[in-house]
């Protein structure tokens, strides 16, 4: 065998035990290492390509780490990959469950394409929508109206939130930090990024719409940085598990 065919051979080798080793990567426990498993696969051509699809297909229940291969996949230019989305993930991966029939699939869509401005205005009409007809008028809601909100639909926009931006956006994450700071909301609204000393950020422009943000920065839904309308939101049953 030449040089040159034993290197190719050599690489060819390497290069495989690198892709399996990455792919092993993708059941480990910590979600820092299954995202970046996810994100080189994604850069690994064909094959990457088809162990996303795999991992997919192989894991039931929804986790950032399946969410950002949906979004990756969601961007490759293959025929293939095209195919597997639009048969068998056209309707996401988080089961959309809520009790008002309420259609959240636009709000999966958009949060698939990281499209989070977008989402975030989505996410206030439909927290009106679950308020009822007054509030779908006034495009806003009031405190009061929070505590009739359905469990399985505020867990529902949560989880979209969660699974799509590599488990940093969300209101139970929003709840995470207020509880961690003794329910303060100054310490609150500093570390969200939605106050700067006591400049409030100013919306939109000032406000990051990536997975730069901090942690918690979305959703939004601008009107919830009142005091009552966010503690009604934070206190709400549906993340008393989280206690």
């Amino acid at each position: 065998m030449s040089n040159f065919s034993a290197d190719s051979a050599r690489t060819a080798s390497q290069a495989g035990s690198s892709l399996e080793s990455t792919i092993q990567q993708l059941s480990s426990e910590s979600l820092k290492l299954r995202l970046a498993a996810v994100k080189a696969l994604a850069e690994a051509g064909e094959a990457g390509e088809l162990s996303l699809i795999d991992f997919l297909r192989s894991r039931p229940q929804p986790e950032p780490a399946l969410g950002k291969a949906h979004q990756l996949l969601s961007c490759s230019h293959s025929p293939l990959v095209q195919s597997f989305l639009e048969n068998e993930l056209a309707e996401g991966i988080v089961p959309l469950i809520s009790a008002r029939s309420i259609d959240y699939s636009e709000l999966q869509h958009l949060l698939v394409r990281q499209a989070y401005e977008a989402a975030d205005r989505l996410t206030l009409q439909k927290l009106c929508e679950l308020a009822g007809a007054d509030a779908i008028k006034r495009k806003w809601v009031y405190f009061t109206e929070v505590d009739s909100f359905p469990i399985e639909d505020l867990r529902t926009i949560d989880q979209l939130w969660r699974i799509y931006s590599e488990d940093r956006f969300g209101f139970s994450q929003q709840r995470e930090i207020w509880l961690s700071t003794g329910r303060s909301w100054d310490q609150l609204w500093n570390r969200l990024a939605w106050r700067s000393g006591s400049a409030w950020t100013r919306y939109p422009g000032e406000f990051v719409w990536d997975l730069s943000a901090p942690v918690g920065h979305l959703p939004l839904t601008n009107q919830l940085r009142g005091v009552r309308m966010m503690e009604s939101l934070l206190s709400h049953p549906a993340w008393q598990r989280s206690d």
